[in-house]
């Protein structure tokens, strides 16, 4: 994109990062929502009538600052090559018993989501974001040509996750990839707390002790 706006600089910045964007989705879906930075839309929704399938678009309403520096840890669990690749997977999606329930549930979630997003209820935050990761796979688990993604020790870093979480009035709360690792997803203020609690009770869940430290971005910089 950067070339074709030297090429033609008439393009404005809107354009040019939706159109980054559209770019982006032919690779994947998180790399078109990561075009943008910090908190953005991909999809259509009931919510904002000009989300599109084809492009992600900046979040256009005002965030709590309880979000602002959030941190997502990833726990590498399992480093290998997954046994059943994305685009497979949103095939066996196709007349899946529960889709149009599923499809019922993200709505739902979505508004959810953006409430709890705009006004600070980080305890919906939390009961949105875990709950979406579990259906996710649970929709692999119950397709017609049923698969499994989980680890043995996904499943135990949840439930410690969990008891931490109640033990500790945190509020740390995690996220799946298409896959077997987590992301543990929490508020900067709880950083510290939460680096201590991965080396003591979650590192050696993961494979050979790697996890990767990182926070919501500001989007993609020219090099």
């Amino acid at each position: 994109m950067d070339i074709e706006k030297e090429l033609n600089p008439s393009i404005d910045d809107k354009f040019f990062l939706k159109k980054a964007s559209f770019i982006a989705r032919l690779g994947s879906g998180s790399a078109c929502r990561s075009t943008l930075g910090f908190f953005s839309v991909w999809g259509k929704s009931d919510c904002f009538d000009f989300a599109s399938d084809l492009y992600a678009i900046k979040y256009p309403n005002k965030i709590h600052d309880i979000y602002k520096g959030i941190c997502d840890t990833v726990l590498i669990v399992d480093k290998e090559k997954k046994d059943v690749s994305s685009s497979m997977g949103h095939h066996l999606m196709e007349g899946h018993s529960f889709a149009n329930d599923r499809l019922t549930q993200v709505r739902l979630n979505f508004k959810n989501l953006k409430n709890a997003l705009e006004s600070g209820d980080y305890n919906m935050f939390i009961k949105v974001v875990e709950l979406e990761a579990l259906s996710l796979h649970a929709m692999m688990m119950s397709s017609d040509q049923s698969y499994i993604l989980l680890k043995p020790n996904t499943i135990k870093i949840i439930n410690i996750i969990w008891k931490y979480r109640k033990e500790n009035n945190s509020k740390i709360c995690f996220t799946l990839d298409a896959g077997a690792n987590i992301h543990l997803i929490y508020p900067k203020k709880e950083y510290d707390s939460t680096q201590e609690f991965i080396r003591n009770e979650l590192i050696k869940f993961c494979e050979s002790g790697k996890f990767i430290n990182d926070m919501i971005g500001i989007g993609p910089l020219k090099l």
